[in-house]
């Protein structure tokens, strides 16, 4: 990508929220990322609907998207209101749009996304490879802790 283009890691994954339990990165965040106005996504999204079923991407509801915007995922414009609810593409959904968005642009923004998204996977398995091992060890050393309160007893 160059460097016109280029948009750091960091601003991607302060993009990536969780909504229903789920990694998902909004409508207008991807558009300004891809270099496209909102509706446009949208659009294309709507004219290929049978490509995102409801574990690609959701519609936010009103509640979701009021709870998000005063929280600041949500950024709207001075006097805006939503009038339309946020489309919300989980990692699936976000590969998916690289089908419909053909542009140079949206192609390697998205291959910084998955990248990022590979990323944020191996740390979550490396945590959990070290969260494993600090529960055996946890384990060994109340065994330990028994073993020697018993000896001391007698």
């Amino acid at each position: 990508m160059s460097n016109a283009t280029s948009i750091s890691d960091a601003i991607i994954q302060s993009k990536i929220y969780i909504i229903r339990g789920q990694k998902v990165m909004l409508d207008s965040d991807l558009a300004d990322m891809y270099g496209v106005q909102t509706k446009a996504l949208k659009q294309a999204v709507r004219r290929n609907i049978d490509r995102f079923p409801e574990d690609f991407m959701f519609e936010l509801t009103k509640e979701e998207a009021d709870n998000a915007s005063r929280s600041q995922i949500v950024t709207l414009k001075k006097g805006e209101n939503i009038k339309y609810l946020p489309f919300a593409f989980t990692e699936h959904g976000v590969l998916m749009l690289s089908s419909i968005l053909r542009s140079e642009r949206a192609v390697q923004v998205n291959i910084q996304i998955m990248r990022i998204y590979s990323k944020m996977k191996e740390l979550l398995m490396l945590h959990k490879d070290i969260l494993l091992k600090l529960e055996k060890l946890e384990k060994k050393t109340d065994r330990h802790d028994e073993e020697i309160k018993t000896i001391l007893l007698y």
